[in-house]
């Protein structure tokens, strides 16, 4: 990315609530059913792991809680094929819900997920397309700690209402007010570099575009976050960078550490919702904030914008 490839986005630095309906139920945990037979969980007897998506009972696609809850309604107590995805690859299993004797429905015993929802901060916005890059790191399930597999989601506008300060032990956190009425933007993509997608409404980014820093260019030493903690003000707050790791193979390209004195008294130091913030040095965009250290809330890692931007790429030549 040099020359006349270099990529000029626009910073960013607004908080945002996002929404995620995940491709796929996720398994969260087991739970047993009082059933003519005793207590039984059959969602766990039948080899059903946490952290595996039910793709399919049956030839039925399901995405949601609620398909799941039909599909079970209709086979009642009989055998049912249950495909899911573990690790990345289709497994297969058979399964038998049985009849509760509370309700007299028919259940597998398993606690499911199909969204999630929460605040973070989008990182760069490219005018010429449209394209934005949030968070620099995965939302997954809170839970099974997995990645959650993306059918469809959207950001909609927020107000940071008041901030947990985060301490030693116990990170902070944004609290946010959110605009439920529209989505300003659609996610096209989930990955471990971050959330990507289309943004809608222009007005969010009041920042001029700068050049996406190569790796290279990234250094040591002083640099400046833009981040959202009050209203939907967003300015600029001192930071350094204090290692930076060459081999990295997440989003954990770089430490950083806040040291403007304003940030620290207000949060102190990175807490969550701030994931996303741009990291700016010398002009250009360099990363984004991605993790607290619980240890030393006044730390946390970042991840490269080049990295950012080739994971959007790549996942648009996948669409």
């Amino acid at each position: 990315m040099t020359g006349a490839e270099v990529r000029m986005v626009a910073p960013v630095g607004r908080a945002v609530g996002i929404k995620l309906f995940s491709d796929g139920v996720m398994v969260v945990g087991f739970s047993q059913i009082p059933a003519a037979e005793g207590n039984l969980t059959p969602a766990k007897s039948c080899g059903l792991r946490e952290g595996d998506v039910i793709t399919h009972i049956n030839a039925t696609e399901v995405d949601t809680i609620e398909e799941v809850q039909e599909q079970l309604s209709a086979i009642g107590g009989e055998e049912m094929s249950i495909r899911a995805i573990r690790d990345g690859k289709q497994v297969q299993v058979t399964a038998q819900a049985v009849q509760c004797s509370t309700d007299g429905s028919y259940k597998l015993g398993a606690w499911l997920r199909d969204s999630m929802a929460g605040i973070g901060t989008v990182t760069y916005y490219d005018p010429a397309t449209g394209e934005f890059g949030a968070l620099g790191h995965a939302i997954n399930d809170v839970d099974t700690a997995q990645l959650m597999p993306l059918e469809s989601g959207g950001v909609i506008s927020a107000t940071v209402s008041d901030v947990k300060k985060g301490q030693r032990g116990e990170p902070g956190e944004l609290h946010g007010e959110f605009d439920t009425q529209a989505d300003i933007g659609t996610l096209w993509a989930n990955t471990t570099s971050g959330i990507f997608g289309t943004l809608e409404e222009k007005e969010l980014c009041a920042l001029e575009p700068v050049p996406v820093a190569d790796k290279s260019q990234v250094e040591t030493g002083p640099a400046v976050i833009y981040a959202n903690i009050a209203g939907d003000e967003v300015r600029a707050y001192d930071v350094e960078i204090v290692k930076l790791f060459p081999h990295a193979d997440d989003s954990r390209d770089m430490t950083i550490k806040v040291t403007d004195p304003e940030l620290l008294a207000a949060t102190g130091g990175i807490v969550q919702g701030m994931s996303g913030s741009p990291i700016l040095q010398n002009g250009r965009l360099v990363g984004a904030v991605t993790h607290v250290l619980v240890g030393d809330p006044t730390q946390g890692y970042g991840i490269l914008a080049q990295r950012m931007l080739k994971t959007a790429e790549s996942c648009l030549k996948n669409i």
